[in-house]
Parts: C-alpha cells; structure tokens; sequence
C-alpha cells in the first residue's frame, strides 16, 4: 500500500513536519538559555537533558496501557496543546525577568510527559492508517522527516538563537506545537479503542503483558538492546556538545546547529536507503551489517577540535547517524508489525521507554563525568557505546532473517510480510 494515498497519513505526516520544527528549535534554543543566560554547569546541563526524557522512565510503562484504552487522535492534539503552553512559559518568564534553572528545569520534565503520549499516540495510530503492508514506507518517510527536521529544524534553531535570542527561539517552537495540534484537527475520528480484556483489567497486568511480549522474543529483545545501548552513547554525546562548542572551541550557535544539522544528513540517507537495501539482503541482514560497517565512526566525534578535526568529527557522526536512521525505519517496521492491534500501545510504551529511559541515563551519566572527569573522557565514553550498540541484533537470530517474516507475528496480528 502507498501511505500518500491515505489523506489521514498526509495529515500526521504534516502535524509531525511541524511539531519536528517545534522539537528541534528547542533542542538547541533551551539549552542555549541554560548556559547563556543562567550560567549552568556542565553538571546542571545534564539534568536539565535528563529530565527532557526521564519522563519516559515515569510514565513511560503505564502511559502505553492509558493510550491503548484511548482515542489516539485526542491523545495527539492535547499532547501538542500541552507543549506549546509549557514552552511559551519561558520566553514569558524571560522577559519578566523571573526564568529561573528551576523553572526550566520543570519546563522540560513536562514537555516530556506530553512527548511520551504524542510519540506513543504516533506509532500506535500507524498502522490504523496504512495497513501493516504500508509500514515500512510510512516509517521511511517518517524518519526521513525527522532527519530533515535535525538538518533544518537545528540549523533554523541555532540561527534564531544568534539573530534573535534563545528566548525568542523557544517561542517560535511553542508556536510549531501549537500549529501541529490545529493540523491534527483534520484527522478523521480514530476509531475506539480494542477491548483489553474487560474494564475490570488491572494496570500493572497489561504494563507486563506489554513487557513480556518485547523482552520474551529474541528478535524484538535484540532490536531494543541494541536501540538502548546506541541511544545511551549518543546522548552522552550531545548532552556535552554544547559545552564543548561553546567553552571550549568558543564556536558561535549557528556551528553547533551545523554540526547537528550532519547527524540529520546522516539519519536522511540511512531512512533513504533503509527499503532498497532490506529488499536486496534483508531486513535482519541489513541490521546486522551494517553495524560493524557504521557505527565506529562515531569514535571520530572526540576529536572535534578547530579546523579539520571539526569537519572529520562531523564526518564521523554523520555516519554514525546513518546507521540510526536505517535502524529506525527496519526496526520499528519489524516491531510494529509483530504486535496484535490490542497490544500496539503497549508494546511502543516498553520500547520508548526502555530507549528513552536510555537517553535520560545518558543525560544524567553526561554530567556526572563531566564534574569527575574531563569534557573529553565524557566525549569518548559516550562515543565508545555507540560504536559497539549493534552488537546484541548482530549475535541476534535477525542477523540470518529474510525480508519477510523477519519477526514472526504473534497471534491475532495480520500475517502480512513487511512491505519492503
């Protein structure tokens, strides 16, 4: 199935163009306002980026079992809503002169619950809108987005920073949430929910059911290892990115957005070649090749310095990050399609929060060697993870799977192949 046919797929497809516009300016302009205007450490700059994702460790697991018993389309909008009103919060306490860390600090901690719901909410409504068979073409146009949005969203984020301020750039993000719930208005009514087994159906037996049905599969066990590890390893990395571009190498915002911009490059060309190389070797096969082939580029990264070595860091996480981008679009197809319709939410819920769990750990670990040890120990710690994060699908059995069937579907799911 072609997913541009579908008006509904057209429709998430453009709200998520503007909330990725929203994500990616404030990726760069909040913590820009941390260092800048409040003089954060580096220990500081690291809660503040754990507390971005910890909320995927705090709801993560019970919101997936919520989302499943709900409308996905209400969950979207007011996940959106929510955002833009927490983001307008600080430029407005900017300009009172009343921001403080700890208002930034509860800023993103909530962004972060609302994001848990949207990024759920996303990939579980998928499937309802294109059909298994459609998938991996949705998921390839999807995370080609967000390449582009890491590309232009952070490029147009470190710009707005130097011409306009950090505050005036976290405002034009409230305004990209804001405009991507209208967007979703468009969305036709998403059907009700699947029965779950009974209203009587305790919580904390649907979180575990979502949880064996990742953790008990070799294939999905693997794919969520592997996404766990790499995502711990680079956020080690952009946590103390800042800190390096602006202490160290006194690089303006507008550098660091480049440099971000190349892991975009490389998250749009590995989303691009994911479907023909899954066609020709296979969707396990391709995983588990080009790990080995990818990710050590990333142990290029710590040795960002001015000049050359600038430019070769970028080439290194550029490669890096096409590797991520393949993994996105072959492994949440692979998961998606592994999952039975009931258990959508909650399979999404385990992987999110397992893999942004990651990122908070990361974020946390960040500052933590950042005050015991050196800016570039932390460097090389977070870039060391990353280059060996294909190891658990590379041993996995997804390393001899065919392009179909390549996660053997449970029971009630449609027995389509992955499209690809």
């Amino acid at each position: 199935m072609n997913p541009w046919r579908s008006a509904d797929f057209r429709t998430l497809f453009g709200a998520s163009t503007l909330s990725q516009l929203g994500t990616n300016v404030g990726y760069i302009a909040v913590p820009f306002i941390a260092v800048s205007a409040l003089d954060a450490t580096p220990g500081q700059v690291g809660v503040l980026s754990a507390l971005s994702t910890a909320a995927f460790l705090l709801i993560g697991l019970p919101a997936g079992a919520w989302v499943d018993r709900m409308r996905h389309r209400r969950v979207l909008i007011a996940a959106d809503l929510l955002r833009a009103a927490l983001l307008a919060s600080v430029p407005a306490a900017w300009w009172l002169g009343t921001l403080t860390l700890g208002q930034l600090y509860a800023t993103v901690l909530l962004n972060g619950c609302a994001t848990v719901f949207f990024d759920i909410g996303s990939q579980s409504v998928l499937p309802q809108l294109v059909g298994r068979e459609g998938l991996v073409r949705a998921n390839s146009a999807l995370v080609s987005l967000m390449a582009v949005g890491n590309i232009a969203g952070r490029g147009v984020g470190g710009t707005l920073v130097q011409l306009l301020t950090a505050p005036v750039a976290v405002a034009c993000a409230a305004a990209g949430y804001l405009a991507s719930a209208l967007r979703l208005t468009a969305l036709r009514r998403t059907p009700p929910p699947p029965p779950v087994g009974g209203a009587n159906v305790r919580l904390g037996a649907q979180i575990g059911e979502g949880l064996r049905h990742v953790l008990g599969k070799p294939e999905l066990r693997a794919l969520a290892l592997t996404a766990a590890v790499g995502n711990l390893g680079s956020q080690i990395i952009n946590t103390m990115l800042p800190v390096l571009f602006i202490r160290e190498l006194h690089l303006p915002a507008g550098a660091l957005g480049l440099f971000w911009a190349a892991g975009g490059i490389g998250l749009l060309l590995g989303a691009r070649c994911a479907r023909p190389l899954a066609r020709r070797l296979g969707h396990g096969r391709t995983l588990a090749l080009l790990g080995p082939a990818l990710a050590p580029a990333a142990l290029l990264v710590p040795l960002a310095a001015r000049g050359p070595w600038l430019w070769l860091a970028g080439a290194g996480w550029l490669l890096a990050m096409a590797k991520t981008g393949v993994d996105n679009v072959l492994g949440v197809s692979l998961r998606q399609h592994a999952t039975p319709d009931a258990l959508l939410g909650r399979m999404n819920a385990t992987f999110r929060f397992l893999l942004t769990g990651a990122l908070a750990l990361g974020a946390a670990l960040a500052g933590l060697l950042g005050e015991l040890t050196t800016l570039h120990a932390t460097l090389w710690c977070g870039a060391g993870l990353l280059s060996v994060a294909f190891l658990p699908v590379s041993l996995s059995p997804l390393r001899v799977r065919e392009a179909r069937g390549a996660v053997e579907s449970d029971s009630g799911a449609r027995s389509e192949g992955v499209a690809g």
